[in-house]
């Protein structure tokens, strides 16, 4: 998966206290934001993700970008019990953006998902004015709408993803009440299982479960088994990583050994001078020193 920086951004209005989503609205998306961070943190060991609120007095953020899940959990326990007034979506994406603008590491992605189960308040035309600020900033915007799914509230959030989509990335997902957990759905879509999900603008809904099995990534069709086809794709980018942090270490250990194999040329090893300053070599000096060799020629006869 890519290095990402994700900033989840959490509907803790009071519409969020319906219990038409198993056991809460909020509570369904507590789970769903331990699901998310997962497949981040497991996806990219160094992706980072952050949390947020975006109802009572205004949003705020509740955890900056952090790879302890622990940070996570205790946001969402806090913000349960702050949970009143009505969301401010605009207000909560622009301070979303502000947090990963000063994240540490720039190499990371920015991405923002944001749970939707209340009324949306902001004009279409102010939403779409903020997904083209989005946009050029190179930040995708993930939405996660349930709870209020009305045409009006699908509207909006369909043009403001219509104008901050660019390539993969900025993915809405519409999850309608049903028996299954909010986060189980959530694995079958796009914000989990990326671009090769089938369905990418509709929620976890099973059109595409009598496709052919070569219309899903590894032959599993996600809206019938998520937990297997999120499995295996994470098994798959394991495995991916694996054999390239071999190929690497085959590769520098192939380019050691062939820098060993080159030998010095005969005589390079030796030093120009020797140690009394004559050149070295087989010059005169070894004749010298061999037996036999006497200097009776230069000595004085004293008799």
């Amino acid at each position: 998966m890519p290095l990402e920086a994700v900033m989840i951004v959490v509907d803790n209005s009071e519409s969020s206290r319906n219990g038409d989503y198993t056991p809460t609205r909020y509570d369904a998306q507590t789970d769903a934001v331990n699901i998310i961070f997962q497949n981040v943190v497991q996806g990219n060991p160094e992706s980072s993700v952050g949390l947020m609120s975006m109802a009572g007095r205004g949003p705020e953020v509740l955890v900056t970008l952090t790879t302890d899940q622990g940070k996570i959990l205790e946001g969402l326990h806090r913000t349960k019990k702050n949970i009143r007034g009505s969301a401010h979506l605009s207000r909560g994406i622009q301070v979303a953006w502000l947090a990963l603008k000063h994240r540490q590491n720039k190499s990371q992605r920015g991405r923002i998902v944001i749970f939707v189960c209340s009324p949306i308040e902001e004009e279409e035309s102010d939403l779409i004015k903020l997904a083209k600020k989005m946009k050029k900033n190179n930040t995708s915007v993930d939405f996660v709408l349930f709870g209020d799914i009305d045409d009006e509230n699908q509207k909006k959030l369909e043009s403001f993803n219509r104008e901050v989509k660019s390539g993969e990335g900025s993915n809405m997902v519409v999850i309608p009440p049903s028996s299954k957990l909010l986060s189980d759905q959530l694995i079958s879509t796009p914000i989990l299982l990326g671009e090769a999900a089938a369905g990418g603008s509709g929620g976890a809904g099973g059109d595409a479960a009598g496709a052919a099995s070569e219309d899903f990534p590894f032959g599993i069709d996600p809206s019938v088994d998520p937990e297997l086809a999120l499995a295996l794709r994470m098994s798959m980018e394991e495995e991916k990583a694996r054999q390239e942090k071999r190929a690497k270490e085959e590769a520098e250990a192939a380019k050691k050994e062939s820098l060993e194999d080159v030998k010095e040329e005969a005589g390079e090893s030796e030093p120009l001078l020797g140690k009394d300053g004559e050149p070295s070599g087989s010059g005169s000096k070894k004749d010298d020193d061999k037996p036999g060799k006497s200097d009776d020629g230069d000595k004085m006869d004293t008799s």
